[in-house]
């Protein structure tokens, strides 16, 4: 018996770590899109924030982050689960994994949330105050919303969500959408980029610089998804954990495809054309609809929820740019709108949810990250500023913010 329990336990930790691996793979996924959605002299202050905000979340997830969502910020109750887990032996851990596996899955989790916001306030945005707000982002605001949903703690010592019947199985809400308000917020404070919109209402598209590099990013982060959604069955040592694994595979892949076909079809009514930008959106949206609920759902049923994803997108960002929302990445509208809808979707195939509950934990989640998020957003434009000068904007923040271009062999055009 302990020799199975020692050999399920070393499937398990390494299953978890590959698919942290994977899920760590999507912060180059989020770089390589954003990078390729902004125009070419903002690009390397966008792969700049990327590869920081990964650091600086693991960084606080570590001090305090991990703490705070699963020890209810007693921080003795974080060190066991970091220190030593290969030296004590696996009797003392009741999970089949290893308690450093874990902790490692759940901060790169923590990285994709704060990720989706880089991309919404990108080309006007200061590095620093940026930078500041990934501390705050990792180390506070995200793990107090992860405390009520995976945690299992009471909402401000009032209620549990799952109670509620609220259920998020990889983080449509506690992730994505949590990252598009925070998104949110940063976006009212720091207002529009020069000349998106002009005074007499109309919309003038800002096309990124390098399509083939968002195409590329959209691919690493479908492969990513398989570690986000298949990683947070917890296991695959025994027949129905591995079975369950399957299944979510499967779903997210086809949801994907779903958006993607969804968002082009729509966008072609729509614009006359096959346009690159909604279907990489489209993509994403189904991945992002599937994400509460990969388990459940036949392979057609996960196909639709992701089709509608992949239009709910495209109709997203028009609306966004109608009232003036300018987010050059789409981010709000794929992780946040397409969050909101995954979440609901959960009830059609999970008996165990309801819709009281979803929507109760989705508006906990929004307000509180939300508010959160514009109050830190605030302070830090009172103290340091959030936004660069018109100057700056445009000459492109890389010359200003990084002291380098990312393309400087080309010429600059008018």
């Amino acid at each position: 018996m302990e020799a199975t329990f020692e050999l399920a336990y070393a499937l398990d930790t390494f299953y978890f770590l590959v698919c942290g691996a994977l899920v760590m793979w999507m912060a180059a996924g989020f770089a390589m899109l954003e990078a390729g959605l902004v125009r070419a002299k903002n690009t390397a202050e966008i792969l700049t924030k990327n590869i920081t905000l990964y650091a600086i979340a693991c960084i606080m997830y570590m001090v305090c982050g991990y703490s705070i969502m699963y020890g209810g910020g007693d921080f003795e109750m974080f060190l066991p689960g970091i220190v030593g887990d290969g030296a004590t032996g696996v009797s003392e851990n009741p999970a089949t994994y290893a308690p450093s596996a874990d902790f490692y899955f759940q901060v790169v989790f923590v990285a994709t949330a704060m990720s989706i916001v880089s991309g919404a306030v990108a080309e006007r945005m200061k590095l620093w105050s940026f930078l500041v707000f990934a501390v705050v982002m990792t180390g506070i605001i995200y793990p107090m919303e992860g405390s009520w949903t995976w945690g299992g703690m009471p909402v401000f010592g009032m209620y549990t969500l799952g109670d509620l019947g609220f259920s998020d199985f990889a983080g449509s809400g506690i992730v994505h959408m949590a990252g598009a308000a925070a998104a949110l917020a940063g976006v009212i404070v720091l207002g529009a980029r020069k000349g998106k919109y002009a005074n007499d209402g109309t919309i003038r598209p800002i096309p990124g610089c390098n399509l083939p590099l968002a195409t590329l990013g959209t691919f690493v982060l479908w492969l990513g998804w398989f570690g986000f959604n298949g990683g947070s069955v917890l296991a695959t040592a025994t027949v129905e954990s591995a079975n369950a694994v399957a299944v979510v595979f499967m779903n997210t892949n086809t949801a994907a495809a779903g958006g993607a076909v969804a968002a082009l079809i729509l966008s072609r009514i729509m614009f006359g054309k096959a346009d690159l930008t909604m279907i990489l959106n489209g993509a994403l949206a189904g991945l992002v609809a599937i994400t509460a609920e990969p388990s459940t759902p036949t392979a057609l049923q996960a196909t639709i929820f992701g089709a509608l994803g992949g239009v709910l997108v495209v109709f997203s960002i028009v609306f966004m740019d109608k009232l003036k929302i300018d987010d050059p990445v789409g981010a709000i509208s794929v992780h946040g709108t397409v969050g909101l809808l995954g979440l609901l979707l959960v009830p059609v195939t999970n008996q165990g949810a309801n819709y009281s509950g979803q929507l109760i934990g989705a508006l906990t989640i929004f307000i509180w990250v939300f508010v959160a998020s514009l109050v830190t957003w605030l302070i830090i434009k009172a103290i340091m500023g959030v936004r660069i000068s018109e100057e700056e904007e445009v000459e492109g923040v890389d010359i200003s913010e990084c002291g380098l271009e990312a393309y400087p062999e080309f010429t600059k055009g008018s």
